[in-house]
């Protein structure tokens, strides 16, 4: 490739991961408006678990496809679906279709992620990934400042739905650029069987799974419909694992795993995404629904974590260079923990600026963390096998987003409806957004409501960061890695 047809494939990979990022953070800021508006309280992990859902079950497919096949294609389609996904779920009028739509989202994001991360691994030499990785996060942070912004004015001048209308020009342009430039060189001709069957598999484990993980929020029926989808997952999951061992061209070569150092990045990356995807949401939720905080002021509080995520990625191939992995990881995720403790006991007189600075301080840290997970995965792997491991440990991050943002929610609504004391669950719903203007008598009953399911998301979040720190010191290598 040349300089200049290599910055334009940089500048579209850049666009399209500002799609994917400023989806998180545009959506975040609008949640509690759309939750209020289209009375989603009781199912509002959906509007973000039908996205990560089908993320997750497209995300392993592309990576084996991009090996195969090669990346343009696919990528062309993942944009095209992303695009399409977010144009529909501008349309929505209410919370089914809004979800349905976001699960189209999710099957185009599914290809972007792991291939923007392959692309760079195909143009760059380990020496330079981590400084072109860095660049690309910068597209996190730029997301991070326009988005909530963006969304705060959207949802407060026009409505939510714009939220999603904005992704579509961006869509059209880096399509046409990655069709019109991107000069793929030539896969050699190889005869490969393609393991449907293990696609299959895989996604019906992940779909049944996360759908019962996203049930257990309900009662009654919903709940043990929750238990039988998961017992029929472990079942799949099982078939899956049978099927992969005896494949010889496997979605997922079960041998990868073999090199511990490997799954513990998948680990780290899946838990620690999940914390990413706990105080991009409830923050939010708490600023407004306790604070009365409106849209754009509580949307930024996800701004200072991206801008020091993308600081912490340009430290990467510095800190790579002098530390042994496993110990950075293992010092910053222990300050996380004690960063994420007061959450768990905070009261409705928490300084509103604690927010800013637990942020701040989980976007740098996840910065390094997760950057380095990407760049270790693929160094681990032979060349052949780099858009698996990126698709893995890019699965391994959407699956912890997905698990988590199901449990979360879970945990929230369970919080809340043990708390409701004879207040109606639809007057909790109403106080979730800071622009809808409400005269309850008891607000602040209601909002001790609210502070008691959040403190048991913040409790979990803990917990995955105690399991993500054991990994870590489990991780048999102790040399710097070059």
């Amino acid at each position: 490739m040349t300089k200049k047809s290599r910055l334009l494939l940089m500048i579209c990979v850049f666009i399209a991961t500002f799609m994917t990022s400023v989806e998180i953070t545009i959506v975040t800021t609008a949640l509690p408006t759309i939750i209020s508006d289209i009375h989603g309280l009781a199912f509002q992990s959906w509007i973000m678990s039908a996205y990560l859902l089908a993320t997750t079950v497209t995300t392993p497919i592309y990576g084996k496809l991009a090996d195969v096949w090669g990346r343009k294609k696919l990528f062309l389609f993942g944009l095209i679906m992303f695009t399409l996904g977010s144009f529909l779920s501008g349309l929505a009028p209410n919370i089914w279709l809004l979800i349905f739509t976001r699960a189209i989202q999710g099957i185009g994001a599914g290809g972007i992620m792991p291939l923007t991360y392959t692309i760079i691994a195909d143009s760059y030499s380990f020496q330079q990934r981590a400084r072109v990785i860095a660049f690309n996060n910068s597209a996190w942070a730029l997301s991070a400042l326009a988005g909530p912004l963006l969304g705060g004015l959207l949802v407060e001048y026009l409505n939510w739905h714009w939220v999603f209308f904005v992704n579509v020009p961006l869509g059209i342009i880096v399509s046409i650029l990655i069709f019109a430039s991107y000069k793929e060189s030539k896969h050699p001709r190889v005869s490969v069987k393609i393991d449907w069957a293990g696609m299959l598999e895989l996604a019906l484990f992940l779909a049944i799974f996360l759908f019962g993980v996203q049930q257990l929020s309900q009662e009654g029926d919903g709940r043990n419909l929750a238990i039988i989808a998961i017992i029929i997952s472990l079942g799949l999951v099982y078939i899956f694992v049978k099927h992969e061992k005896g494949f010889k061209e496997a979605l997922i070569p079960l041998k990868i795993f073999t090199n511990r150092t490997f799954t513990v990045q998948v680990i780290t990356a899946a838990l620690l995404s999940g914390l990413l995807i706990g105080y991009q949401v409830y923050f939010p939720i708490w600023l407004q629904s306790l604070y009365r905080m409106k849209p754009v002021l509580a949307g930024l509080v996800v701004t200072s974590g991206s801008i020091m995520w993308l600081i912490g990625g340009f430290l990467v191939g510095s800190i790579l260079a002098r530390f042994v992995p496993k110990w950075i990881s293992a010092l910053l995720i222990s300050l996380l923990i004690f960063t994420y403790i007061p959450l768990i006991f905070a009261g409705l007189n928490l300084p509103f600026w604690y927010f800013y600075v637990v942020s701040a301080i989980s976007g740098g840290f996840l910065g390094i963390i997760i950057t380095m997970n990407m760049i270790l995965s693929q160094h681990l792997v032979s060349k052949n096998q780099i858009g698996t491991a990126s698709s893995i440990l890019t699965l391994g991050r959407t699956l912890g987003q997905t698990v988590s943002t199901g449990i979360l929610g879970l945990l929230l609504n369970v919080g809340i409806r043990l708390n409701l004391h004879g207040i109606s669950f639809s007057t909790v719903n109403n106080m979730i957004s800071s622009d809808r203007v409400v005269q309850i008598s008891n607000q602040t009953a209601i909002s001790n409501i609210i502070l008691d399911g959040l403190h048991l998301v913040f409790i979990f979040e803990v917990l995955m960061l105690i399991v993500a720190l054991a990994a870590n010191l489990a991780d048999p290598n102790s040399k710097i890695v070059d």
